[in-house]
């Protein structure tokens, strides 16, 4: 029998009993996590690694989380809204999952609804057996190819784009497996990281400039494919190497091939990763995540000085660059704000003067520390801006006599369309106030970002090349390294996948 499993308590029900959108998707005023795969191939327990590489990679997506295993008569599959912890943490839930090899996925949705229809991994069976597919990225052609397909009679059953690579693996002319996962991803644009189960190998794939992350690890002479080192360290395996930009590997009880469907490109992996997205444990390229955070902190202090008498983090991920600033200015580190860490995305707000107390309910002033002294508040990232002003308020509120902003990142002035979830062009503030204007909007005494090539510094360049950018930067830059076939004005992939619903 090839065809997936489902246990019964997550069979796909009604979109809208099953929609759990937040009220506002940018009401905190955060960049969104992209997703998070995980494979296994050949581990007695794989589901149980699985399910530990998903609860490391928790940070990439919360919405929701799935994994498909095969035992070598049946693929079995298991998906559901929310957290990995809560779903996956029952020995009758991960028994269900039989089989030494497995594929995982944790769901941020920039593309498709909050639905478990969505959920990944995807799973059909095709003539050449049954096969499961786990995406972190976002594909820019992907309207353009479901209307092709729709219109020669392809039946969507979800609202991912991720669903376009099964239909394209499904109608190719190739022979093997193989065969047909390069002619399917040779027809896709944008950012992605693949991981595929059949029933005798596991598939990882990236993009031709390696826009989002995958790593290949080894456990016990079990195979494991993750987005971040990070998973690989929670189950014990050893680091072995990157996939490269566009290279696709196939691992077999033979071992591991390596196949280039791609002309050779410069790399251009995403900067966020270094910036907001990788766990600060993880390496990429060879570079701690925590370590290039510091620096970015290094550089501000340098391009932006400050006569102040304390560095306090915006929490938490402003905490690295914080430690850098701080060790480059000679100025002392207080936590000035503590983060309240069990406020989640579906706090309930009842009445209108809960609603009001905005950003107090995720983060309170340390009055004690900061009271009559001048501090610099150090952030990753502005994208509204609306929760610095509420903190830069916070501040003064508690006694502060001056408080300065520093950014450890460029402006973002452009939206992403490779698996960040930023708001349209209009919504961005860096896009329509200049520095000055920003700076009046948040209430701040002083505003400075780092600047392109500070980032770039911190990673371990002399600067960004113009000519050849060494990272995907389009945020900051506008410089969009592939072809964005379904992108029209300012809109975004959330806009777009409303409407290939409708196609």
């Amino acid at each position: 029998m090839a065809g997936a499993q489902t246990t019964p308590d997550t069979a796909d029900t009604d979109p809208v009993t099953q929609d759990h959108k937040p009220q506002s998707r940018y009401g905190d005023d955060r960049l969104r996590e992209e997703c998070g795969v995980f494979g296994v191939f050949g581990a007695a327990d794989a589901a149980a690694l699985t399910a530990l590489g998903l609860h490391a990679l928790q940070h990439r997506g919360q919405e929701a989380a799935g994994i498909v295993t095969y035992d070598g008569a049946q693929f079995h599959s298991d998906r559901r809204l929310g957290l990995v912890g809560d779903n996956f943490n029952k020995q009758s839930v991960i028994q269900r999952l039989k089989g030494t090899m497995a594929v995982g996925h944790n769901r941020y949705s920039t593309t498709g609804d909050t639905i478990l229809r969505n959920v990944q991994p995807l799973f059909a069976d095709l003539d050449t057996g049954g096969f499961a597919i786990a995406h972190n990225g976002n594909l820019t052609n992907a309207l353009e190819l479901r209307r092709s397909l729709i219109s020669s009679g392809a039946i969507c059953q979800s609202t991912s784009d991720t669903e376009v690579i099964l239909h394209l693996l499904s109608r190719s002319d190739k022979r093997s497996i193989v065969e047909r996962f390069v002619d399917a991803i040779c027809q896709i644009d944008g950012a992605y990281a693949l991981v595929a189960l059949t029933n005798d190998m596991l598939i990882g794939a990236r993009d031709p400039v390696g826009i989002r992350p995958l790593v290949i690890g080894k456990h016990k002479g079990a195979y494991i494919l993750a987005s971040e080192t990070c998973a690989l360290d929670i189950v014990g395996a050893e680091f072995v190497r990157e996939v490269e930009n566009g290279e696709m590997v196939v691992i077999t009880k033979n071992g591991i091939e390596s196949h280039r469907p791609f002309p050779k490109r410069q790399p251009r992996p995403c900067i966020f990763e270094y910036i907001y997205f990788a766990r600060p444990d993880s390496i990429i390229d060879g570079k701690s995540v925590y370590d290039v955070r510091k620096q970015l902190g290094v550089q501000l202090a340098k391009e932006s000085p400050a006569e102040v008498d304390l560095i306090v983090p915006i929490p938490d991920s402003g905490v690295p660059a914080a430690i850098g600033f701080s060790q480059q200015a000679n100025v002392p580190f207080e936590l000035g704000i503590i983060r309240n860490h069990y406020v989640g995305r579906t706090f309930i707000e009842p009445e209108q003067r809960i609603r009001k107390l905005g950003v107090k309910l995720k983060h309170s002033a340390n009055a004690g520390i900061i009271r009559g002294k001048r501090l610099v508040l150090i952030d990753d990232s502005v994208v509204r801006g609306t929760t610095s002003k509420k903190i830069v308020q916070l501040m003064y509120e508690a006694g502060a006599r001056e408080v300065h902003m520093r950014i450890a990142s460029p402006p973002i002035t452009h939206p992403d369309f490779y698996g960040i979830d930023t708001p349209d062009k209009e919504d961005l503030l860096a896009a329509n106030h200049d520095l000055e204007s920003m700076r009046k909007f948040m209430g701040a005494a002083s505003l400075a970002f780092l600047s392109v090539d500070g980032v770039y510094c911190a990673v371990g360049h002399e600067g960004r090349n113009s000519q050849n950018p060494q990272f995907t930067d389009h945020c900051f830059t506008g410089d969009y390294p592939t072809r964005l076939a379904d992108q029209t004005g300012s809109k975004g992939p959330r806009q777009l996948s409303l409407l290939a619903e409708v196609v």
